[in-house]
């Protein structure tokens, strides 16, 4: 071994790791991930983790130390470490200095930069940039390259200065970070509120209670509605998947009522409070019931109807803030009118991507993005588009006040009041991109007082009741919330060491950067659209945008043929589409080896949800066919990582066998002179390394549902140490038949029994001792399914377990099939 042993390759405390990965998606407010949406994002915790691990020495590399002095040591890089993924020292000063005197003293002449060739929402530049790093960042969605440069190019650039807004200026003696931009993006965004509530507030006209009190609206709550299709009702019906409007703890419920008038074929809404609506849901899956005559409604009818331009819609309810709190009113035809308004002159009128799994509005006839909003929320969002023009002029004027020279734009490098303005416009443009994921017919009215925006999952799903919001609200998807949350997250940014991102594919882009360090978070094969959904938010950037970012607004829509992923719609079958990921994939590991750091493993995140079967006596997995192609890329595998990655129970979970882990690979490239092996020369080598490696991994506080997939790293550094491993017959050995002998010899050392067992009775014996016959999520069982070398899929079909709706669990043996073997 010609290298240092990178922390990350020997041990890890990854319970406290992972518990700070999960607990920061309940961050209430100012995490930078609510700058903009973007889909699978890393926590920032595991992205700091990752990168400081990968950057300082493991004690072992130091020789002069002893077995005993080294776990010392090793000990108090976790106790640094363990401070440093805590959220709330995110910014610590003390924290942070500690975290890069460390990277310091493993780089004397300077650490290298960190490249994120996959950089989608920004998580692992940013934690580069707070480390103290250069960070390198790419992606080939502009949307994303948006992001990345409002994250880590931007605040840099004004990082320390006072806000321009007059209202501003004796508000802090300092402004440290990104504060001052932050106050500004606040204030202008107030100016923007303030003028477009001149332009149309009489489309928010205030509402009158039952009692007479004038109510300020939150929310108008819609139904679609089609014909009845039994002959006996002359008229429309809606589809409602939820009566209610309020369910909380120690308070009475508040839902609708329709009153049908049977002899006038009409309905009409009445808000109740107390006991539980009288109607059920009436449309699931597209299948619906009318709920005047009982009648079903195939959802085929529903799609005709609807693709034929005779869906309509129906107010039930309006949601309203009084001087008592929250009310909530039957609906007048007066708060239904105001929402008939003609749309504007310019609407985003681009097609949608076919792609079914993802997008499922478009067999109701809605095809282009500006269907999915109503012309009033069309309205409105035109009309704060179009105030940024004016308020770039208004922010120019302010900034040259305060002493900012005019300069070039932002996308030309500049500092001075033209780029300024450009980055308040950036900022303000993401605001609009948060109104949108609430101002549209997607967004729906939660029981618990708020809108569940259109991207609850990672997808845009057909809504049946929806909810409006009103924009000059204080309450729930308001514009001034959209501006908090943003203005929020700006300011807790790090503003450290100008970072640089690009569009580019990612092969590209680390071919462009030689010697740097690499990580990176790639797609997963085809779980997420990135570029399909991406363009709900692209349309309206590139209006908002096109004169502050060019370049990457160039486009009409998202680069979609590059994309790598594994599209079938777009690859025209599921087998060239696996053939364009898998290649493209192998590509990019090939070009990772070609530039790789001489000191510093790249760091590569794997989290496909495997859905494999089994083929006779042999369990094929994404996770082996992942390995196998980082080995045949020439590189070798030193360390796998499970990162608790998702916040349990978040929507797109739910139903599912979602993963709740991701699995982070430490990888070098292999030596040139790697040495062949024989298969009992690769055995010999796992039982003489492995009991070491599994002795310091148990110092690191792991979970029990993680120490299968931790303990297979080293088993996979010995493998991949080798040029190859030869079987009896002269055939190279597969990384799966690897995995396998891996788990052999591990299964000794945890457990003498356990090696005596086939893949299925491991993992049964290992999910029994942590959960017995309860069930558990799906996520950490695929975790543990990839480390034991079989699949969920493989398990059921033995026989000896179920899965349904994100759950795990074994069979007990009276639930078994008779004769079960």
């Amino acid at each position: 071994m010609t290298y240092k042993k990178k922390l990350i390759e020997v041990a890890l405390p990854l319970g406290k790791i992972n518990a700070e990965s999960s607990r920061e998606k309940s961050v209430p407010h100012g995490h930078p991930s609510t700058l903009h949406l973007w889909w699978a994002r890393r926590p920032l915790a595991a992205a700091r983790a990752v990168i400081w691990a990968s950057l300082v020495d493991d004690p072992s590399s130091d020789a002069s130390m002893s077995v005993e002095e080294q776990d010392r040591e090793r000990e108090r890089l976790f106790k640094i470490l363990e401070q440093l993924v805590v959220w709330e020292n995110s910014n610590n000063p003390t924290v942070l200095a500690a975290a890069k005197a460390e990277i310091d003293r493993c780089f004397p002449d300077g650490p290298p930069p960190v490249l994120d060739p996959f950089g989608g929402g920004g998580a692992i530049p940013l934690e580069a940039q707070r480390l103290g790093l250069t960070a390198l960042s790419g992606d080939l969605n502009p949307v994303a390259v948006l992001i990345q440069k409002a994250m880590i190019e931007i605040p840099p650039r004004f990082a320390n200065q006072p806000p321009v807004h007059p209202d501003l200026q004796n508000e802090l003696d300092t402004w440290t970070g990104a504060q001052g931009l932050a106050a500004d993006v606040e204030a202008y965004g107030q100016w923007m509120r303030d003028e477009a509530e001149k332009q149309i507030c009489h489309l928010y006209p205030n509402v009158i209670s039952d009692t007479g009190e004038e109510l300020t609206p939150i929310a108008w709550i819609w139904a679609r509605t089609v014909k009845s299709p039994d002959p006996t009702w002359n008229g429309h019906v809606p589809l409602v998947a939820s009566w209610t409007l309020s369910k909380k703890p120690g308070k009475p419920t508040v839902w609708i009522e329709p009153i049908i008038d049977r002899t006038n074929h009409t309905i009409t809404y009445q808000i109740r409070e107390g006991g539980k609506p009288t109607h059920e849901r009436n449309v699931h899956r597209g299948n619906a019931t009318c709920i005047a005559t009982g009648a079903a409604i195939a959802a085929e009818y529903v799609k005709t109807e609807a693709s034929s331009g005779r869906m309509g819609q129906v107010l039930m309810a309006v949601v309203a803030e009084g001087e008592r709190g929250r009310v909530y009113n039957s609906p007048t035809d007066s708060d239904a009118t105001p929402a008939e308004c003609l749309p504007p002159s310019w609407i985003p009128s681009l097609e949608m991507p076919h792609e079914p799994r993802a997008i499922w509005v478009k067999s109701y006839g809605l095809h282009q993005w500006s269907d999915l909003f109503s012309a009033r929320q069309l309205t409105a969002l035109t009309t704060f588009s179009d105030l940024l023009a004016p308020l770039r002029g208004k922010v120019i004027v302010d900034a040259t006040t305060r002493g900012l020279p005019a300069g070039t734009p932002l996308h030309q490098g500049g500092d001075g009041a033209e780029a300024y303005a450009d980055a308040i416009v950036t900022y303000l443009s993401f605001c609009l991109s948060r109104a949108l994921n609430s101002w549209a017919t997607i967004a729906t009215w939660s029981d618990q007082g708020f809108v569940r925006p259109v991207f609850a999952r990672q997808a845009i799903p057909m809504t049946w009741d929806f909810a409006e919001v009103n924009p000059f609200s204080d309450s729930t998807g308001n514009w001034k919330g959209c501006v908090g949350w943003v203005s929020r997250a700006l300011a807790g940014l790090p503003a450290g060491r100008p970072g640089q991102t690009a569009q580019r594919d990612a092969r590209a882009r680390v071919r462009e950067n030689p010697g740097v360090v690499v990580s990176t978070d790639p797609p997963y094969y085809d779980n997420i659209g990135y570029a399909d959904l991406s363009d709900f938010f692209y349309v309206w950037l590139r209006r908002n945008l096109a004169d502050v970012w060019p370049d990457e607004c160039a486009t009409l829509a998202t680069p979609k043929a590059d994309e790598l992923i594994a599209n079938r719609y777009r690859a025209g079958s599921k087998q060239a589409a696996e053939k364009h990921f898998e290649s493209g994939m192998a590509e990019f590991m090939a070009e990772v080896k070609a530039g790789h750091h001489p000191d510093v493993p790249s760091t590569i995140y794997y989290a496909y949800k495997a859905t494999e079967t089994k083929n006779g006596e042999v369990t094929s997995t994404g996770w082996s066919t992942f390995l196998q192609a980082i080995i045949d890329a020439g590189l070798s595998v030193s360390a796998t990582w499970p990162m608790r990655t998702e916040k349990p129970g978040r929507a797109v979970s739910i139903g599912t066998n979602a993963l709740s882990s991701s699995i982070v690979l430490a990888c070098r490239p292999r030596e040139i002179s790697a040495p062949l092996a024989t298969r009992g020369e690769f055995i010999a080598t796992l039982g003489s390394e492995l009991p070491e490696a599994v002795r310091v991994l148990q110092t690191g506080n792991i979970a029990p549902v993680d120490v299968a997939q931790s303990t297979i790293g080293p088993g996979i550094a010995v493998f991949s140490r080798y040029a190859k491993v030869v079987e009896a017959d002269g055939s190279t050995m597969t990384v799966a038949v690897a995995l396998s002998l891996i788990n052999d010899v591990l299964g000794e050392i945890l457990d003498g029994e356990e090696s005596e067992m086939d893949n299925d009775s491991r993992f049964a014996l290992a999910w029994y001792s942590q959960h017995a016959y309860n069930p558990a999520a799906s996520g950490d069982a695929i975790n543990l399914a990839q480390a034991k070398n079989t699949s969920l899929d493989g398990l059921v079909d033995a026989g000896i377990a179920h899965t349904q709706g994100g759950k795990f669990r074994l069979l007990e043996r009276d639930e078994m099939l008779e004769g079960w073997d």
